[in-house]
């Protein structure tokens, strides 16, 4: 019997982790080949991949993000080979069976909820007696009729052989993100999550998971993404891995993590503020909203003032970057409430902000009450809200205009140092800045087209002019931002030219022959003037750059900005001297 177990990926880069388990609890017994595709990929082109590889069963995981895509697929399979078996399973099938089963005719079943055991079952079955009634966790159509079979016991996590040793993944490890679990379920029960549904938390044994990690990094993984609903949930064996990643890690290797920020203990945060290397750990939190009104409505124990205590201890420690996530549209958090919540969010100064709209996933309590709350919501996946009784659809609207702007330019980290005076300095709060910008995007039209780099220096310029806030002192910032991000000497674009190119010679020279006044690293590159004009952009700048960027303090003090791109590294290095240091004879006339 010829198996073959599919998804369709959002991005390349991401591994769909339940082909895994299900080839492997499947084998020996069972060969299960795995096929794994991106939404992206035209359905004829994966309906033909598939095709070719002649399956007599063939499954497809499903989840809110590819299963428009995967019934488009489906009904062509069935069309050319109407013999196939089609198996579906996820978290999105998984949840209003009868629904599927009548929407998805091509469908011919389903395997509920965790779906190890039950495939396999059903394997033994389909290639035997076709016994379909003894396969607990199984949807089917019998006579016509949908049929669900009583659902199965929870898995023995300890018996799942692992996931992470296919020959055929090896090559990929070090160029996708590698998901990885050592427990399933969630202790907490919040209404919008389907993790919530499965009360209590199971583990994966300690010692296994230890092995597959080792392997994994051995063989390349460089990101590996736990998928742990809460993994700080037990101190001690929280610690207990932190330690061993700590001790066992490899060059480049980045360990993410889902964490639940108010139960985090000190002594953990203390453990890691001295014993993790800078950059080997992530942390994901979901805040979704400060408003503690909001929180109860969603049966969400939040404690904020604890959840801050971590969140800022984490940042001052300087060692592991966070991304923290809110979700605009839960119950009574109109417009006005968000944007507090978002500016609660924001004064952490974290490196990344995720703003995401509620989703009515099938099988949710919040789902399941929608009306309470006059809820409108998309019809199919991913079933986000279009408004509520306190959040309009226009309030959406606006919100949607801050997420588009946030990913552009905070989360990507194109221009820290400008937005953070933008924010801190100019705006009444991160939200107004996010908001009017985003506003002002949408109303030129930037949201249909494309973009480089140097179009989002100059759309920021142009809205800051028209807005009557552009100064010196953002223009001097913008610069220094861009410069920094390129890999060779930039030819001028959007900026407004401090130093003319007569104005660079005398420059030049001091700098040729006083470059221990910049530093020593500086002095070690001896670079003559050709290399100075070549290599190097000078900008004129009206306070003092370095104080500011340590301590986020304008000081009006007027200093020469260097930016030396290396010809080999390609490393942009910043130097930054007083003006008023530099003894040129025509400096009074220069500057």
């Amino acid at each position: 019997m010829n198996i073959v177990v599919s998804t369709l990926n959002a991005k390349y880069i991401h591994t769909c982790l339940a082909l895994r388990y299900l080839k492997a609890y499947s084998e020996p017994d069972f060969h299960v080949e795995m096929a794994e595709y991106t939404i992206k990929d035209p359905a004829i082109n994966i309906v033909s991949d598939l095709y070719i590889k002649k399956p007599d069963v063939l499954g497809f995981s499903c989840y809110i993000w590819n299963i428009e895509e995967t019934i488009k697929v489906i009904e062509m399979i069935k069309k050319i080979s109407p013999e196939t078996a089609i198996v579906l399973g996820g978290p999105e099938v998984s949840y209003d069976v009868p629904h599927w089963l009548d929407r998805i005719p091509d469908a011919d079943f389903i395997i509920v909820n965790e779906g190890e055991v039950s495939f396999k079952h059903f394997l033994t079955e389909h290639s035997g007696e076709k016994r379909y009634e003894k396969v607990a966790g199984l949807a089917w159509r019998k006579d016509g009729k949908p049929t669900i079979n009583p659902p199965r016991e929870k898995l023995d996590l300890k018996t799942v052989a692992t996931p992470y040793r296919f020959e055929e993944d090896l090559d990929q490890l070090s160029k996708r993100v590698t998901y990885f679990e050592t427990s399933r379920g969630c202790p907490y029960s919040c209404a919008f999550c389907l993790s919530s549904i499965e009360v209590g938390v199971r583990y994966f044994d300690i010692q296994k998971v230890k092995n597959d990690l080792i392997f994994l990094m051995d063989n390349g993984a460089k990101t590996i993404k736990f998928v742990d609903r809460t993994f700080n949930i037990k101190r001690d064996y929280a610690l207990e891995m932190f330690q061993f990643l700590i001790d066992n890690r490899r060059p480049g290797v980045v360990f993410q993590f889902e964490i639940t920020a108010d139960i985090m203990r000190p002594e953990v945060i203390a453990f890691l503020n001295e014993h993790a290397p800078a950059g080997l750990f992530r942390f994901e939190i979901g805040v979704q909203s400060t408003n503690d009104h909001v929180n109860e409505l969603v049966q969400r124990r939040q404690n904020f003032e604890k959840l801050t205590r971590t969140v800022m201890t984490v940042k001052e420690g300087g060692k592991i970057a966070q991304h923290l996530d809110l979700i605009a549209g839960l119950p009574d958090e109109d417009y006005q409430s968000f944007r507090k919540t978002f500016n609660d969010v924001f004064a952490f100064g974290v490196e990344e902000v995720q703003l995401g709209f509620l989703k009515m996933l099938r099988g949710t309590g919040l789902r399941l009450t929608a009306d309470r709350h006059d809820y409108a919501y998309m019809n199919h996946s991913p079933y986000e809200i279009l408004g509520n009784n306190v959040l309009s659809f226009d309030d959406i609207i606006k919100i949607k205009r801050v997420e588009d702007v946030l990913e552009k330019y905070w989360n990507d980290h194109r221009m820290d140092a400008t937005l953070k005076y933008l924010i801190y300095h100019v705006f009444d709060s991160p939200f107004d800045f996010f908001q009017e910008f985003g506003d002002y995007w949408e109303s030129k039209g930037w949201s249909r087209i494309g973009h480089q780099l140097e179009d989002l220096f100059a759309r920021l310029k142009e809205f800051l002019i028209q807005r009557g806030t552009h100064n010196e002192i953002i223009e001097a910032l913008m610069k220094y931002d861009y410069f920094s991000r390129k890999k060779h000497r930039p030819h001028r674009s959007w900026w407004e030219e401090t130093l003319s190119k007569s104005d660079l010679e005398p420059y030049h020279r001091w700098l040729k022959h006083n470059p221990e006044r910049l530093s020593a690293a500086f002095k070690s590159y001896s670079l003559s003037e050709k290399d100075l004009m070549k290599h190097t952009v000078l900008d004129l700048v009206p306070f003092d750059l370095n104080h500011y960027l340590t301590t986020g303090e304008v000081k009006k003090d007027q200093v020469i900005s260097l930016i030396y791109y290396h010809p080999k590294t390609h490393e942009p290095e910043h130097y930054s001297f007083p003006l008023d240091q530099i003894d040129l004879g025509e400096r009074s006339a220069l500057s």
